[in-house]
């Protein structure tokens, strides 16, 4: 029997489980054994994990999956959803009437394939919405299914941008992932899939680039985790103005996204996670596994400047 090691130090959240997912371009795998105890470890872009047992895993058959338009018998397709702002994202006061919520919206699908088709992936908004804005996304039970799709154990990136989220035009931008969606670990706590006496397997995943695409037609950089020189989790320290910052994941818009669809750039991420695994100090400390990308749509609105008294 297999036994799934346990993701204890993570509870996914409706939020954490709606990272935009594409086929990774790295993947890697690993394998440790102890007497009759055999565990498998893989990275790729879905997420990590592994499975300890003395036997094969069994592989199932059956016909294939139904397409959606076929689970939706007949019903619409909705394909937004609103959630609650991610943990450590800082957005200025909602206009009156209106709150803030994170729109995530599947696009490029196709309901006549079972899983969306090979250009389906999602798309997240900040957005300040009254009641009757907050309705247009409803999310009626048979729509669940078409979410489950693009679950994952990696975090769904809550991209920070410093000094204010709504950057404005040649003031520098800076971009960084909340510690909650740049470290993930999965750890074995159960005495039915240790690896070996007193060694419990423990993995993690640390993410250690972000590729930015800031959306404005300039070239994509690199941002190195863990370059940022200052204690704030932000990667921005409030005691210096914008030209002084030591965080080097910075950009500067040069027009404001104002001709924009629904007036806002498209950033693209490309996010490297490296993966390792630890069985005991004694073992040689932490094993590197791999490293896997995976890919994130975020909108951001960009201003102009605002005159003195205006």
């Amino acid at each position: 029997m297999h036994n799934r090691l346990s993701r204890g130090l993570l509870v996914l959240s409706a939020v954490l489980a709606l990272l935009m997912v594409v086929p990774a371009t790295t993947a890697a795998a690993d394998t440790i054994q102890t007497g009759n105890s055999v565990c498998s470890m893989y990275v790729n872009s879905v997420g990590f994990g592994s499975y300890c047992s003395s036997g094969k895993a069994y592989v199932g058959d059956g016909p294939p999956p139904p397409t959606w338009r076929d689970r939706l018998d007949g019903k619409p397709f909705v394909p937004c959803r609103n959630f609650e702002i991610p943990t450590g994202i800082r957005l200025p006061k909602a206009p009156d009437g209106k709150k803030w919520v994170l729109r995530v919206t599947i696009t490029d699908y196709n309901l006549d394939t079972y899983n969306g088709g090979p250009k389906a992936h999602l798309e997240r908004a900040y957005m300040p919405v009254d009641a009757a804005e907050e309705a247009q996304c409803p999310f009626p039970p048979y729509m669940e299914q078409f979410w489950y799709r693009f679950q994952t154990n990696y975090p769904s990136p809550a991209l920070q941008i410093m000094p204010t989220f709504t950057p404005r035009v040649n003031i520098p931008a800076f971009f960084t992932l909340t510690p909650e969606t740049s470290e993930i670990y999965e750890l074995d706590g159960t005495t039915s899939s240790y690896y070996s006496p007193g060694h419990n397997l423990t993995m993690r995943g640390m993410v250690v680039n972000m590729k930015v695409d800031p959306g404005d037609g300039t070239a994509p950089f690199n941002c190195k985790a863990g370059l940022t020189p200052v204690d704030d989790p932000d990667g921005y320290d409030q005691t210096k103005d914008p030209e002084h910052q030591l965080n080097p994941c910075k950009h500067v818009y040069k027009r404001s996204s104002a001709t924009q669809p629904d007036g806002m750039y498209t950033v693209k991420l490309t996010i490297t996670w490296e993966v390792a695994y630890w069985i005991g100090k004694d073992q040689g400390g932490w094993h590197p596994i791999g490293q896997a990308n995976v890919n994130a749509v975020q909108r951001l609105p960009v201003q102009e400047v605002e005159a003195i008294g205006g």
